[in-house]
């Protein structure tokens, strides 16, 4: 599959609807909900492909991951949020069914990519067709990368992304290869009209069970970073309580002629989550956790720059959160625990965060950076019904979220933690998480939540949203970090539940908001104070 890593457009359009009634006066933002529209039997939208001044185009899909009845549509809304085109996009071309990829809008135009696995040449094509304005795709059908395929099951996989500045696109092709063997991928660089610019085939000196790609990112000229975790000797675990990896940037600068290798490692701290931004100047920021126990908890921040010019690491920074910011929502026996081991500075049972999973690294103008992370975990539990035969049920738990504000040497200015628990029962956490707008110097999450939370003054328990009572929760994050939460609307009155994993900002100061009932579903438009 292609994956696609865009970030966020600042564009914005008036979306003009009555306002759902029921909100509190003092809320700092309005939501305002289009007309209730009914989908098409088995299908579900996936993501907001793009956005411009007239309305938003959004990806429909049925029987995802069911190649054999595999459909996509593109639909176009406008700003009133009403359904002004839906186009089933062909997948046949010269009666041979090609796989669907990913629709994604490259310098102001829609381009469908597409990929075909042809078994008699053992190869994985990836095509691209442009779309018109009817949404139509072209007759030209493109092909920009083939990887070896030797069977289905290894054809190897296709993953795009668009540099800051939308200037340039990374295709990043994963490639087959036998196990132990050293990873291997292709790396193929165009400008915005899909020109090539630049291509490159890597083979690492690290085999796929030592080697972890995690991320990878291209900047306005081209230069293409890659990082990864390197494990000692194959083995992903910690071994006699000491990290046993490291953290590698690879960096494939002058169209990819000039390659570096950065290793990131401390000798006693475990680096347990990791982001990279390319800022305005070139140089690589980045930052993310680091625990004293493990890789399932985080003790603190870490924080670095990397020169693109002199190649250098500096900034190098660890900083633990305080002892009451660790402590926060602990119950008071194991606050005494903690306090114990905190004064008797023993590090294996001194307070760390559980499970917080990093999502956003943005860049402050003065060089700091902002980090959002949320605690996000899996766990399976197992029935034995009376004739034996065994029932697995997986608990999909997406809870806290916070938020670290670093200052441009690596120090925490402040760090906020914005109470949240949604664990849901086998359904992947379809309603579960949030969605962020950033508006002039604050910050904004909406998320599903349960109503009491609201309506019970001075008690200090949180329910959990699991689709009963439900609400969605505004929380707005100050610049100096303080927190205010607001009940924003009832998903009841709404009609539908909210899904904040496809809600989007779409101006400086207005989020998209998506929610569906069964086959219902509609749009409204949250604008910010």
């Amino acid at each position: 599959m292609i994956h696609t890593i865009r970030y966020l457009a600042m564009t914005v359009f008036l979306l003009g609807t009555a306002a759902l009634s029921g909100q509190r006066d003092n809320v700092p933002a309005k939501a305002k909900w289009g007309e209730e529209l009914t989908e098409p039997a088995g299908t579900r939208i996936t993501k907001t492909v793009a956005i411009n001044k007239e309305g938003f185009y959004m990806l429909r899909q049925k029987n995802e991951g069911a190649l054999a009845n595999e459909q996509a549509f593109i639909e176009y809304y406008d700003r009133e949020m009403q359904l002004r085109k839906s186009q089933q996009l062909e997948l046949k071309y010269k009666g041979k069914r090609r796989d669907f990829e990913d629709v994604v809008m490259i310098g102001g135009e829609l381009y469908l990519f597409t990929s075909f696995n042809n078994q008699a040449k053992k190869k994985n094509f990836l095509f691209y067709q442009k779309l018109s304005s009817r949404l139509q795709p072209s007759r030209n059908l493109v092909m920009i990368s083939e990887v070896e395929a030797p069977n289905k099951a290894k054809e190897g996989s296709f993953n795009l992304v668009i540099s800051s500045d939308s200037s340039k696109v990374l295709l990043y092709s994963q490639l087959p290869y036998q196990k132990r063997d050293p990873e291997r991928f292709a790396l193929n660089v165009f400008d915005n009209q899909m020109n090539k610019l630049w291509s490159r085939d890597i083979i690492l000196p690290y085999t796929d069970q030592q080697f972890a790609i995690e991320d990878y990112r291209i900047d306005k000229e081209g230069n293409v970073y890659i990082m990864g975790v390197l494990y000692v000797d194959g083995v992903r675990e910690r071994r006699r309580g000491r990290p046993n990896y490291q953290y590698i940037i690879l960096a494939y600068t002058q169209q990819g002629e000039d390659v570096q290798e950065y290793h990131i490692a401390l000798e006693d701290k475990f680096i347990t989550d990791l982001a990279f931004r390319i800022g305005d100047d070139g140089n690589v920021v980045c930052a993310g956790f680091f625990s004293e126990r493990g890789t399932y908890s985080v003790k603190g921040t870490c924080f670095f720059r990397l020169n693109a010019s002199t190649k250098e690491i500096f900034n190098l920074s660890f900083k633990e959160f305080g002892f009451e910011f660790r402590t926060e929502f602990m119950r008071p026996g194991e606050l005494r625990r903690a306090s114990r081991a905190e004064a008797g500075d023993d590090t294996g049972r001194e307070p760390e965060l559980f499970r917080f999973s990093l999502d956003e690294l943005v860049l402050r103008s003065d060089g700091g950076a902002v980090l959002v992370a949320e605690q996000y975990y899996v766990y399976e539990r197992t029935y034995r019904y009376w004739d034996g035969t065994l029932r697995f049920e997986y608990f999909y738990n997406y809870n806290d979220i916070i938020v670290v504000n670093i200052q441009p040497d690596g120090g925490i200015e402040w760090a906020t933690r914005i109470p949240k628990r949604q664990e849901t029962v086998n359904d992947g956490g379809y309603y579960s998480s949030y969605a962020m707008s950033i508006v002039r110097d604050r910050l904004y999450f909406i998320f599903n939540d349960n109503s009491r939370n609201f309506s019970n003054e001075g008690n200090s328990r949180l329910y959990n949203f699991n689709g009963r009572n439900s609400i969605v929760a505004l929380a707005e994050l100050r610049k100096d970090g303080q927190l205010s939460m607001y009940p924003l609307f009832n998903n009841r009155d709404a009609d539908i539940i909210t899904r904040p994993k496809i809600c989007k900002q779409i101006g400086s100061r207005r989020m998209m908001v998506y929610g569906e009932q069964g086959r219902q579903y509609r749009f409204a438009e949250l604008e910010f104070d």
